[in-house]
């Protein structure tokens, strides 16, 4: 279950992913982007921080054991953080990299696991930071600034 708090021009909430839950897979981003519509943040940006989201918990998803998103708007920004307990990223750059995918065929055979999900992030985030230690998990942190 979501935890929200709305405060005037701003709003913070948290939810959970849990990993290998494929069937709820999309709904921590699609909130994401309901509540920031509901916020009246442009259409836009909307999109940028649906797929930034949606990319993230599908990386959760796929990789991790479990994981929180906290999404934070304030006036300017929303910021998007995502920390997972998965494996880490043992080399980042590659990881980085169109096309480079560490998903099983279980995985891909669902459809995901193109390599793409890192750089969609990358590219959609105003600032991308990315933090990942083998055997404790991965931290993301996306920016995307609004008017």
């Amino acid at each position: 279950m979501p935890v929200a708090e709305t405060n005037q021009n701003q709003y913070f909430g948290s939810f959970n992913i849990e990993g290998g839950n494929f069937n709820s897979a999309g709904i921590v981003s699609t909130t994401i982007k309901s509540t920031l519509k509901n916020l009246g943040i442009p259409g836009d940006l909307v999109r940028k921080a649906a797929i930034v989201s949606y990319e993230a918990e599908i990386n959760v998803v796929s990789y991790a054991k479990k994981g929180v998103v906290n999404l934070t708007v304030n006036p300017g920004v929303v910021n998007i953080e995502v920390i997972d307990e998965g494996p880490g990223i043992p080399n980042i750059d590659l990881a980085m990299q169109e096309g480079w995918s560490t998903a099983d065929n279980k995985i891909r055979e669902m459809g995901f696991g193109a390599g793409m999900g890192l750089c969609n992030i990358k590219n959609y985030s105003d600032d991308f930071q990315i933090h990942s230690e083998v055997g404790k998990g991965t931290h993301l942190k996306m920016t995307i600034q609004t008017p």
